[in-house]
């Protein structure tokens, strides 16, 4: 299978891992709606979030990520998108929101911002040391 997650997850091809657990991974999105935008996926393949068994324990993961995130990046709010066209691998994308962000009726999935690859490495250090504070 020609996976771009499964690849991520298998260490072939680099990532700003903000999490980790038995079952899943979260990163920072190479193409970020927003600054702190992450990605949170399970580590065996699935299709689509709704086929990902633990459900319940994904979206428990993806919460410690809001939480270390509302921490760091101070977003006005988080959305969560789970779409799952762009890549055919379950994932759930943990969008910060702030004024003015250029998101206007929800989100536009084109509206990418640039962002260093120093200043990624710093949000990522952010939220990883964060979620080691966050109660399960």
């Amino acid at each position: 299978m020609d996976c771009v997650f499964c690849k991520i997850i298998k260490g072939e091809l680099p990532s700003y891992k903000i999490y980790e657990d038995e079952n899943f991974l979260g990163f920072l999105d190479i193409r970020p709606l927003n600054p702190g935008n992450s990605i949170l996926i399970p580590k065996k393949h699935y299709r689509w979030v709704y086929d990902v068994p633990n459900f319940g324990e994904y979206w428990e993961a993806a919460k410690k990520i809001v939480i270390a995130t509302e921490k760091t990046i101070k977003p006005n709010s988080i959305n969560f998108l789970t779409l799952g066209y762009e890549v055919p691998h379950a994932h759930i994308r943990i969008i910060p929101r702030f004024d003015n962000d250029n998101h206007t009726d929800g989100i536009r999935l084109s509206a990418i911002k640039n962002i260093s690859k120093e200043r990624m490495e710093e949000i990522a250090n952010k939220i990883r040391e964060a979620i080691k504070s966050v109660k399960s």
